[in-house]
């Protein structure tokens, strides 16, 4: 063996700074126990049921506050960072890399358009990789003759874009976020001639899918052009229709080359089977039909799936995941390489606190030390064989060149006629599809339960963050958005925990304890409504009430709670900023947690719990992708959008105005008593300056309900409806 071939194709090290990290978290553990201490030494002096009852209910909000802190905690005490090395991939495998499928998902033409899907499949068709070896699969979930042309045109316009991006190494290589992004005047003078022309077809091709997706129907002068449109003369709607599957470009066809004669990925459409009698299983049933597809066409040993709004921005993704793969010590022993979720939409101080930044940053590199980071349905390599249900046995070793060899000798056509089979609704009944094989079904965030099964199965899986993010999606722009999105999450991680596959349970001496521990602050997710929402009301109608629910501001006991809050709010902020964040960003992460945790957490909450009764039954909601001018311009101006009723709306501003007029009695109190003003300071004060950082961060909702005039502010049905029922909360509580 040559010496080079000992040499890790990988390097792994600890994220700096752990020694103050830990530190904290000692002294802040330290200052919890001294809360502890306080709230059972002085419970006893509570005279009144009410002042027990509410003396209670704060003490179990924060005991759930300080388990969930010690679960981070536990997911953070050891994080490490990956670093591949990928001219050693090339140096030692270039002959030998494997072939790759990649799996683009959609679902609904109208909320996720066709023109910005064919961008995630030209972008991910020009990777900086052999085209041979790459073959692109496009399951519509929606059955759509729309989307089925759009691809058409994105066959034909990769023959001219595939050879462009590669002559100038262009990033990223969707093309709509390439030329948004550059302009002629920034374009060398050798390619302004070639870059005009490519531009101009890209935004000819651009009009013609979204002039089409307006018309709502295919004109009959194009579907005569491809065979493939008259799949849809029996398509009774897009629940209802038979498999559709169109090799649209066939790398094995010596004909399939682009302008430069080099050869063009493979190219498939596929829209599986719907029938009304038969459940589909949502994305996870879409995947495992793309698994069984591609095995008879192209067979690829590692897949990636991608999310139809997540295009690739970093072209040489694959190889640095296979920098995991191929690696002669440890690459045997790794399922997938999950990426981070990131995306292109953000405001500057990122409004709806989408990014994640901590979350990548900090506690998916601890989830990677702990044993793996969880699989999180969108820019993942898996290797085949461990998505299929293999088990790691640490003597399986993968011959790379054998893995490569498989040759399918069917047409085009043939293989069209054989597969349809593999994607019809029946197909998986009285299998192992959706239990042991495959993405995992009966819940709405099947990645979940699929990576952890994964890593279950005795494999291990990697987290890899690169400098240039590998993917780039689009993010909610109005808040509405963002809030039912993270219901469908935290519903999701909630029906998890309280399944046989909570992590606890289904892992149990099958991964390590650590990462049994880690996955469980995201699948309490919901769990955590019901203490925040406590914290947000009763400290404040208690203030009007006139109960004091903390230590007096001269009672040294203040110092543990002030030290806790300080403590860990300020490390917050150090972290965020240190990820990259902005003061502005960290404040609105802070509002966005306190908005998910009282309106999507807590409907999520009572959604599973009514599940579990059997009074709900399991749906998927589609995040819309697209956004009219006026909301735009808006998240653009950092406005929050409240321009719809929705019941999460009616909460929040109810919320809003019970803690403005909670802070207008305490100004009252103190006003009225100003002989006693010291005295009434001293005794209320924790809870006054709670009452008012409640009110600051509520200020968006105040000019929402009361300033603004444009199109975003919050509906004036909402506004009465929360005015009436907060003057009837804070009535009631005062007398």
């Amino acid at each position: 063996m040559a010496k080079n071939d000992h040499v890790r194709l990988f390097e792994t090290r600890p994220v700096k700074g752990r020694v103050h990290f830990r530190l904290l978290a000692a002294s802040i553990f330290v200052a919890i126990c001294f809360v502890f201490i306080y709230r059972l030494r002085f419970f006893a002096a509570m005279e009144g049921k009410l002042e027990r009852w509410s003396w209670i209910g704060l003490f179990l909000s924060e005991i759930w506050f300080s388990f969930y802190w010690f679960l981070t905690i536990v997911c953070r005490w050891y994080s490490v960072h990956r670093f591949p090395y990928k001219h050693r991939l090339s140096q030692r495998f270039e002959n030998e890399l494997p072939d790759v499928d990649i799996f683009v998902c959609t679902a609904d033409p109208m909320i996720e358009p066709p023109s910005m899907v064919i961008n995630t499949v030209l972008s991910v068709m020009a990777y900086d990789y052999p085209p041979q070896k790459l073959s692109i699969y496009l399951s519509d979930d929606g059955g759509s003759d729309l989307t089925f042309y759009a691809m058409l045109e994105a066959a034909i316009f990769s023959k001219k874009w595939l050879p462009f991006c590669n002559k100038f190494k262009l990033e990223p290589r969707a093309p709509e976020a390439y030329f948004r992004r550059a302009f002629e005047a920034d374009i060398d003078h050798i390619m302004v001639k070639e870059w005009l022309s490519v531009k101009e077809l890209y935004e000819d091709m651009k009009m013609r899918i979204e002039t089409i997706t307006k018309l709502n129907r295919v004109p009959e002068n194009i579907r005569k052009q491809h065979k493939g449109f008259h799949e849809w003369d029996f398509v009774s709607s897009k629940r209802d229709h038979q498999t559709i599957l169109q090799i649209l470009i066939d790398g094995r066809d010596p004909d399939a080359v682009d302008i430069e004669g080099k050869p063009l990925p493979t190219l498939v459409y596929l829209a599986r089977e719907k029938r009304p009698q038969n459940h589909h299983n949502f994305k996870a049933g879409a995947m495992n039909a793309l698994i069984r597809v591609s095995s008879k066409i192209s067979n690829g040993p590692i897949i990636l799936n991608v999310d139809c709004d997540m295009y690739s921005n970093n072209s040489k993704s694959i190889r640095d995941a296979l920098c995991f793969f191929m690696d002669e010590e440890k690459g045997d022993e790794i399922a997938y390489v999950q990426y981070p979720q990131c995306f292109d939409n953000l405001t500057k101080n990122d409004i709806y606190a989408s990014s994640f930044l901590v979350v990548h940053k900090l506690e998916h590199p601890g989830l990677d030390a702990n044993g793996g980071p969880c699989y999180i349905g969108s820019g993942c390599f898996h290797r085949r064989e461990a998505l299929c249900g293999k088990k790691y046995d640490e003597h399986f070793k993968v011959n790379w060149k054998r893995a490569n060899d498989r040759k399918v000798e069917e047409n085009a056509i043939v293989l069209e006629e054989k597969c349809k089979a593999l994607a019809s609704c029946t197909y998986e009944q009285n299998t192992l599809w959706g239990k042991e094989i495959g993405l995992k079904y009966g819940c709405p965030v099947e990645d979940i339960i699929t990576g952890l099964s994964i890593q279950c199965r005795g494999w291990r899986s990697i987290y890899m963050s690169p400098e240039r993010e590998a993917f780039l999606g689009v993010a909610p722009t109005t808040l509405l958005q963002s809030l039912v999105q993270h219901k469908r999450w935290s519903e999701g991680m909630l029906q998890i925990f309280l399944s046989k596959y909570c992590s606890l349970l289904y892992g149990h001496k099958k991964i390590p304890l650590k990462l049994q521990l880690a996955y469980c602050p995201y699948n309490c997710w919901a769990a955590n409504s019901l203490p925040v929402l406590y914290y947000v009301v009763v400290p404040c109608l208690c203030l009007l009430k006139g109960i004091p629910l903390f230590p007096q501001t001269s009672n040294p006991w203040v110092v543990p709670f002030a030290y806790v809050a300080i403590a860990q709010r300020a490390y917050s902020l150090g972290e965020y900023l240190w990820c990259g964040g902005t003061f502005q960003g960290w404040c609105n992460d802070q509002r966005i947690w306190m908005f998910k945790c009282t309106t999507s957490y807590l409907f999520a909450f009572f959604e599973v719990i009514l599940k579990l009764l059997g009074y709900s039954k399991e749906a998927f909601v589609i995040t819309e992708k697209v956004a009219d001018d006026d909301v735009s311009k808006r998240h653009e101006q950092e406005l929050i959008e409240f321009g719809a009723t929705s019941p999460m709306f009616d909460i929040l501003a109810t919320l809003a105005m019970v803690n403005l007029l909670s802070s207008f009695g305490a100004i009252k109190k103190v006003m009225l008593e100003a002989d006693q003003y010291s005295k009434v300071l001293d005794m209320f004060g924790v809870q006054i300056l709670l009452c008012l950082l409640l009110v600051t961060i509520n200020w968006p909702v105040y000019q929402a309900m009361f300033f603004r005039r444009d199109n975003g502010r919050m509906p004036s049905s909402v506004t009465y409806k929360s005015m009436i029922f907060a003057l009837l909360v804070c009535t009631l509580a005062m007398h």
